[in-house]
């Protein structure tokens, strides 16, 4: 399969180490369908030969991103680096014409989202929020469902990620566990990175990804590991329609799991674990029954829109209801210190474990409450929970 395009759309990849890696086997799996060619890497330490995956010839390589946008006539930028460089390198390639491909989140505070947005706008390149699991089929699937009554009225979201991460995965990078690093915003917690797809793709399925859908964002952020940053944490968001939307996150798993979504419905539920493009529906007077999905990969859906007009799925637009998220979790108080009788290392793991937290997590997804409102002991007084309006 060839682009319509009439030629290999050129391709430039922002950050191509850590999850960099997933998009450059991505763009070779593309490019082997004729679709992409990679035609260069932006990194601070060039990529060695070893490090490219094969079939991906010898791309051009430089630190810097706007000469090899020039030189490599590049149409698509594939931005995955540090979160706060996000913003700048997206408007570096929109003032050359080249479209985005950009890592979620998209930016570390909302005013950095805006002049993301505004000046990608402003220069009228296509942008793609890189939400992989909101180009998931299961998507309008459910929302049908919803909308002809399949569960009733719908009446909450709820959404759980309990997931592990070895204490060396805060040492992986300068900003990683960071609220701020030298002064700048990083906001990298566990909901608004590593779990930030269970917050999009919860808003998702609540009709809340726009700015103007999210009224009210309460926050409760809390840290086993010696970080700055959050990873046991959950957050309700109300929006425009008064639907509650809430989600719980840890990093700190007894038992990680793979995460999910659900809707709640005055005579049912919808189960979403969005990994796996997997929905579950279970209603009053049916069995249970099964559905899996298939999924559209945003590169290639990128690509597309470029061709013949197919309509993006994640706009920066689309991702507004996140950003108040983020800027809600940038806003609160900084995350408050487990107390030390509440984790523990596993037996030979470097990990740090909170006991009962995937219980709370599910808990939280299946009530809508937060972890003070579940009586977890170690949650925050809930006249310490932070609440902003929009």
């Amino acid at each position: 399969m060839t682009s319509s395009l009439g030629t290999q759309v050129p391709i430039v990849l922002a950050g191509a180490r850590g999850h960099g890696r997933w998009h450059l086997e991505n763009i070779r799996r593309l490019q082997e369908l004729g679709t992409v060619r990679l035609a260069g890497i932006c990194e601070l330490t060039p990529l060695t030969a070893e490090e490219i995956p094969d079939g991906l010839g010898t791309p051009e390589q430089s630190s810097d991103l706007g000469a090899l946008l020039d030189s490599t006539g590049a149409r698509i930028a594939v931005i995955c680096t540090p979160i706060p460089t996000h913003t700048d390198l997206a408007l570096t390639a929109a003032a050359r014409g080249v479209h985005l491909l950009l890592e979620k989140p998209p930016a570390p505070s909302y005013t950095e989202f805006r002049r993301m947005a505004d000046g990608v706008a402003g220069a009228g390149v296509a942008c793609q929020i890189g939400f992989q699991s909101l180009g998931s089929h299961a998507l309008p699937a459910i929302r049908r469902m919803i909308a002809e009554g399949t569960i009733g009225d719908l009446v909450g979201i709820g959404g759980a990620g309990a997931w592990s991460r070895p204490e060396s995965y805060f040492r992986r990078a300068p900003w990683a566990g960071r609220r701020r690093l030298n002064g700048v915003d990083v906001i990298d917690g566990a909901l608004t990175n590593p779990l930030a797809h269970a917050v999009a793709t919860a808003l998702a399925l609540g009709g809340a990804t726009r700015a103007e859908d999210v009224t009210e964002v309460e926050t409760e952020l809390l840290r086993a590991n010696d970080i700055e940053s959050d990873d046991t944490s959950c957050v309700r968001v109300t929006s425009a329609r008064g639907l509650p939307v809430t989600v719980a996150a840890t990093l700190c798993a007894e038992h990680p799991d793979d995460p999910y979504v659900v809707a709640h419905g005055s005579s049912g539920r919808i189960t979403f674990w969005y990994k796996q493009d997997r929905v579950l529906l279970q209603r009053a007077g049916h069995g249970p029954q099964e559905f899996e999905y298939g999924r559209t990969d945003l590169l290639e859906n990128l690509v597309r829109h470029l061709a013949d007009g197919t309509a993006l799925l994640v706009t920066p637009d689309l991702t507004g209801g996140f950003m108040k998220v983020v800027e809600a979790v940038r806003l609160a108080p900084d995350p408050a210190p487990l107390p030390a009788e509440s984790w523990h290392r596993p037996p030979g793991e470097q990990r740090r474990v909170v006991p009962g937290v995937d219980g709370l997590v599910a808990a939280s997804a299946d009530t809508l409450a937060l972890y003070s409102e579940l009586g977890a002991p170690w949650a925050l007084p809930r006249g310490l929970r932070t609440e902003a309006r929009t």
